[in-house]
């Protein structure tokens, strides 16, 4: 409730509040963060993504006075180009709930008496401002649209694109459907429909699999790696979920199929690891994202709990680890991509899985997400985007989803239900956690002319296939069946035979059959195992006989963190010379610069588009030039290839978080998009914000800069200064020490006319005769490689301006 009123406070009508500062983020007004803005529609985002957690908060004075807010305040047709995908899960799914709230409580007579369903109306505004986006040849909608200008029009700024994600596709039909249903337009959901339509006949026939980006014209797979995660998880969350909404027998048969690949290919528990669409059995990477987080509780609804409690128990170890699920993590658990948004997506599961166990376990795991936000992530004006879980630092960024996700599932965790103002089994969450009321299919029959064909399948099925899951019939007798699970996960799936042998208890033999990962952080499991190995010996004990005990498993030394090799951007025209340095991030496709003896040398030029997410305009003045790019909106391998085919020479790479920068964040290697990245010859490089910043400042001053791409520490000008201590001695000419001809000899001879500091040396010296006959000098190599003159004393610095006298 306190950020709802620091949000009101600080930065409505803005879209986002900018925690660290304190105020509202408004777009075109901050710094530009690339495809990330595309969620901002100067359309208050928060207020109305968080329209329906008032309700489940019971804060129903907050919630009439945002109805009124949004009623009074919002428009929907500013000339801004926004994200289908995020408008339509958070924005028309938000005003959607936020009426099915509103209209529940005027039926019920105590308040809303005045709403006449002013957000439906909005949402049908909003459906129609969508529309323009599905008008493609195959069916499948454009990524972004223009509010005001639609796609196609000249000023709307956009339908250059000719990709889509598979999710931002397939993740429609909820919102659409319940719009046509309340609405009476059956125009939303025929698009919806035929969207998945498309999606489902492009899967790959032999696997069932689907891609991760798709062409919206032609229907031809772009990236053909599948998994769970991002790019393709709502998908499948809104194949079963428009079943349970819709009561269409056609989504759960097309999810039960798609289901069925997942736990063949994709499902290796606990992990879930992307693979290659066309040949399943081949992971094509080694780390997943923390999107995937959602899908312990897909597999609750499916009723597949044993996956879902060992997944989510592997998801949960990751979050002792580093506090919260990094956005990218490797099977050793280690961070690929230390950046945390804040998602939802693992508290969700903890909360389906708690209904559908009953096991407190998940509130102490739920009361850990708690007390990890506010340690770790509060902050004066709500609660702040973790940039780098390694460091902790902060980004000024709190998302609407944070507010209308996170805060809504723990709320539900830690309640009962006679506790809430509404019966919560009356309603569906939609991916962004709006309320919709499961009695649409049977009291909004479908449009009319808008039943999707039912298509033959041919798949196992299994208890499940047509029927909601029940813990009595899965774990009859066994309360306690999913600590059961967690146990065997914890304890790494070992497992003992036993056989009689004629050999020594004491030995082992080691087979493979789990491969998990032997964590950092003390090694909780080895307790247990070891306890475990004792207790058997003891029970075999027992027993005549002599056995032998096989130890079911694979126990190896964690791989080494990967190293990046750090890299740099030497800006070597005048007036930098080589002594602007700039730390970049590697990739790990594209040219080695490593073995490049001289680096890679050119003029920088900003490429057009700056995200270079398709054809380069400014090809000509590219070509041959090491181009500018802007992180976000596709893939680093999608813009090394349009920038390669443009004739640039070399990329660098550009953060669009802003305010990154490599003294705070772990540089990281850049990696391609799932396919061979063998085409990709040119050298790439990746800057932080902050460093990028002075690389386009560099630019935009002096309009010619070059610049050299190559390993740090082969950069110009970086060999290691070489400093030594040199005792002098002035002797007569020709004098020499005695015994100093023995060995090597360095003779200093200065003319008396030449001599510095001739007047305090002359005074020294007839002191020091007396004493010791010597004089110490010390010299040190500066930048410019001069030797500089230093007294003796220790207690004095080379760099002391003690005056012209004193200091030549």
């Amino acid at each position: 409730c306190l950020t709802v009123f620091l949000l009101q406070k600080y930065a409505y009508p803005a879209d986002e509040l900018m925690p660290l500062s304190c105020r509202g983020r408004v777009r075109g007004q901050e710094p530009n963060r690339g495809d990330i803005d595309d969620s901002l529609g100067k359309f208050s985002l928060t207020l109305i993504d968080t329209l329906d957690t008032l309700v489940v908060l019971n804060k129903l004075d907050e919630f009439e006075d945002a109805v009124r807010k949004a009623v009074k305040d919002v428009r929907l047709d500013n000339d801004v180009v926004v994200s289908v995908f995020e408008t339509n899960i958070r924005v028309l799914g938000g005003l959607l709930g936020g009426h099915v709230m509103a209209d529940l409580l005027r039926q019920r007579g105590d308040r809303m008496q005045w709403y006449q369903d002013e957000l439906l109306h909005m949402a049908k505004e909003l459906g129609h401002r969508l529309l323009p986006a599905f008008n493609t040849t195959s069916g499948l909608p454009y990524p972004k649209v223009n509010l005001r200008y639609g796609v196609l029009n000249p000023l709307s700024r956009t339908g250059t694109e000719s990709d889509t994600c598979t999710a931002c596709a397939g993740t429609m039909i909820l919102e659409f459907a319940a719009l046509s249903r309340l609405s009476g337009e059956s125009v939303f959901e025929e698009h919806a429909r035929k969207a998945l339509d498309v999606l489902w006949e492009r899967r790959q026939r032999g696997s069932d699999l689907v891609g991760t980006v798709i062409n919206i014209h032609n229907g031809e797979w772009v990236r053909r790696d599948s998994g769970v995660g991002a790019g393709i998880d709502s998908y499948y969350e809104y194949l079963m979920k428009a079943y349970i909404l819709l009561g269409d027998n056609v989504f759960l048969e097309r999810f039960n199929v798609h289901y069925s690949a997942i736990m063949k290919y994709i499902s290796q528990p606990p992990l879930l690891l992307n693979v290659h669409m066309h040949n399943p059995t081949v992971s094509v990477r080694s780390w997943m994202d923390s999107l995937l987080a959602f899908f312990p509780g897909l597999q609750v609804l499916r009723g597949d709990l044993k996956p879902a409690i060992e997944t989510h128990e592997m998801l949960y170890q990751v979050t002792k680890q580093h506090k919260f699920l990094p956005e990218a993590f490797t099977t050793e658990f280690r961070v690929h991509w230390g950046q945390h948004l804040l998602r939802p997506e693992f508290a969700e599961s903890t909360y389906y899985l708690y209904k559908a166990t009953g096991d407190p376990y998940y509130l102490r795991v739920g009361q850990s997400i708690v007390e990890k936000l506010n340690a770790y992530a509060r902050v004066p004006c709500g609660f702040a985007a973790v940039q780098d879980v390694r460091t902790g630092t902060h980004e000024d960024r709190m998302d609407s989803f944070f507010l209308a996700e996170m805060f809504k599932y723990l709320y539900l965790l830690f309640s009962e239900k006679n506790e809430l103002p509404i019966d919560i089994d009356d309603y569906i969450f939609t991916t962004e956690a709006h309320l919709l009321p499961v009695s649409l299919s049977t009291t909004q029959p479908p449009c009319q002319g808008n039943n999707t064909e039912t298509v033959p399948v041919s798949h196992e099925e299994d208890l499940f296939t047509h029927s909601c899951p029940s813990t009595e019939t899965l774990f009859p007798n066994n309360p306690s069946f999913a600590k059961t699970i967690r146990d065997i996960y914890l304890q790494g799936a070992f497992d003992f035979e036993y056989k009689f042998w004629s050999v020594n208890l004491s030995v082992f033999i080691l087979h493979r059959e789990i491969e998990l990962p032997l964590h950092d952080n003390g090694m909780d499991d080895r307790p247990v195992v070891v306890f475990n190995l004792f207790s058997t010996f003891l029970s075999l004990q027992e027993h005549k006989g002599v056995y032998r005990v096989k130890l079911v498993a694979e126990v190896s030394q964690t791989p080494e963190e990967e190293v990046v090799v750090p890299h740099v951007v030497q800006l070597i025209s005048p007036p930098f010379l080589g002594r602007t340095v700039l730390t970049a991030g590697p990739a790990k496709f594209g040219m080695d610069l490593m073995k490049q003896e001289h680096g890679v040398k050119g003029s920088i030029v900003k490429a057009s588009p700056y995200t270079a997410c398709g054809p380069i305009d400014n090809a000509v003045e590219l070509k041959g030039h090491i181009a500018l790019a802007l992180r976000g909106d596709c893939m680093f391998a999608a813009k090394a290839r349009w920038l390669q085919e443009a004739g640039a020479i070399g990329v660098i790479f550009i953060d669009h978080h802003e305010g990154s920068n490599s003294e705070e964040t772990p540089l990281f290697q850049m990696v391609g998009d799932g396919d061979s990245t063998e085409d990709i010859t040119l050298p790439l490089v990746f800057l932080f914000s902050r460093e990028g910043a002075v690389l386009t400042a560099a630019l935009e001053k002096h309009h010619n800069v070059d610049v050299l791409l190559l390993p740090k520490e082969r950069q110009l000008g970086h060999e290691k200064p070489v400093s030594m201590n040199i005792k002098l001695r002035l002797a007569e000419e020709g004098e020499l020490e005695e015994g100093a001809a023995s060995g090597p000899t360095l003779e200093l001879v200065l003319e008396n006319d030449e001599l510095l500091l001739k007047e305090e040396v002359e005074e020294d010296l007839r002191g020091e005769r007396q004493s010791q006959q010597q004089q110490h000098f010390c010299s040190k190599a500066t930048e410019d490689d001069r030797t500089e003159p230093c007294s003796a004393d220790s207690s004095a610095t080379p760099n002391s301006n003690s005056g012209p006298d004193t200091n030549p």
